[in-house]
């Protein structure tokens, strides 16, 4: 046997050895403390943020360590902060926004995992993000770059100009959250891991259900190949273990490949990454001949842009869209709604009817019908059927026995089944 080989032999009994002597006598063996970044992966998992909030703060905290030469954040503060920040901005020439994200992270670093007071943080210099001016296509325009789309690129593309969906958003669809029937979609942990309903365009109805009749089929494929599964989200494959095979929660884009998972060995199909519509609206907005530097974002500005122009109401297209309200605080507080309850109403008319004969009747809008509406879309939500909503807050009702109630009492207003609204008073 070699002399190095039976030295490391050696070696490795005697540690043996000593963990045994540890663990005997009551003691816990060594082991080595967690590094820092797999502190701040932990600490951001734990708070249940995304992905790519993960990966974007854990190269920010890398890169800021590797600028001061690779010393501990402990031993730092303002100063070191600062100094990286004036860096970023003066000779990596970075966006407000950019260095903003920076920032954040790196007090996410010393809050959340270092644990260390920051009474200096009010002397760290903050960005001020500038106010930009979206980029919008005009109708024509949009219609220019949808022509120079075929395929899956161009349903998706529609989608997102058609409904305001963003770009993952569109990506993520599954099956079961298509509704073809009431022409909407549930938008499922959106920006801000929040869910929202939206509409889909009538035009599109028979072009998405040919892609989801194409996804029934490759998924039936899929199963007699021993795949057919698919990523849930959280911890929905431990409740229920076959939920990734069933054709609900397929996505409505599906990859063209199957991987299989490390963790759990299924053999599955991620949804279209996001980068081939990217390419494709790039090359189409190229081909088409427009100068504006158009993305796929770009369809859902004007998406937005273009129902303003028609006279919406503003609200409307905040709830579509999903916009905070910091437009209009005034108006919400007055009305003392944290959002508008326009939808509510909305849904109470008959389904049949067109967008903007809906708007007419529950008062948003004072434009009469017109034929080109053929395309429009039907506003769809979940609401409650609430026909006085802009004034339930600001007149007082009569009580039983001829006495007022003013606003804010123990008397609810509520919709029975049949629809008529009744009262219920609570036991005093």
């Amino acid at each position: 046997m070699p002399p190095f080989l039976a030295r490391a032999i050696t070696y490795s009994e005697s540690r043996l050895s000593v963990s045994a002597l540890r663990v005997a006598e009551g003691t816990r063996p060594f082991r080595p403390a967690a590094r820092l970044l797999d502190r701040v992966r932990l600490a951001v998992r734990a708070r249940h943020c995304s992905p790519r909030t993960e990966r974007a703060y854990v190269d920010w905290m890398r890169r800021f360590v590797l600028f001061h030469g690779k010393r501990h954040p402990s031993g730092m503060g303002a100063e070191e902060i600062s100094r990286f920040l004036t860096h970023l901005a003066a000779e990596r020439r970075v966006t407000a926004s950019t260095q903003s994200q920076a920032l954040s992270a790196i007090l996410f670093l010393y809050r959340e995992v270092l644990r260390q007071e920051m009474a200096w943080v009010d002397g760290v210099v903050r960005a001020k993000r500038p106010e930009r001016l979206p980029v919008v296509l005009s109708r024509e325009e949009a219609r220019a770059v949808l022509g120079e789309l075929n395929g899956t690129p161009r349903l998706m593309a529609a989608l997102l100009y058609g409904s305001g969906l963003r770009l993952l958003e569109c990506a993520r669809l599954r099956v079961k959250d298509v509704d073809l029937e009431g022409e909407r979609l549930l938008v499922r942990a959106g920006k801000g891991d929040k869910d929202r309903m939206t509409l889909l365009p009538r035009t599109l109805k028979p072009a998405l259900l040919r892609q989801l009749e194409r996804v029934h089929e490759q998924h039936r494929r899929d199963l007699e190949a021993g795949a057919g599964w698919v990523e849930l989200p959280h911890a929905l494959a431990r409740k229920f273990p076959t939920a990734g095979r069933e054709r609900g929660w397929q996505w409505v884009f599906p990859a063209t490949r199957i991987y299989r998972d490390a963790e759990t060995g299924e053999r599955r199909r991620h949804h279209l990454h996001e980068s081939v519509l990217q390419r494709a609206v790039k090359e189409a907005v190229r081909r088409s001949g427009i100068a504006k530097p158009a993305s796929c974002h770009t369809f859902r500005h004007s998406f937005a842009t273009h129902l303003l122009e028609d006279g919406y109401d503003i609200r409307t297209v905040q709830e579509l869209v999903a916009w905070i309200m910091h437009a209009f605080p005034a108006a919400a507080a007055d009305r003392g709604l944290k959002r508008p309850p326009f939808l509510r109403r909305f849904l109470s008319v008959a389904p049949g009817l067109r967008f903007r004969e809906r708007l007419v009747q529950v008062g948003l809008s004072s434009r009469t019908p017109h034929p080109r509406d053929e395309n429009a879309c039907i506003i769809q939500a979940r609401a409650q059927r609430r026909s006085d909503d802009d004034d339930l807050h600001a007149r007082s009702r009569p009580r039983l026995g001829g006495r007022s109630e003013p606003p804010g009492s123990d008397r609810v207003d509520r919709v029975g089944g049949d629809g008529i609204r009744q009262n219920r008073i609570s036991a005093v």
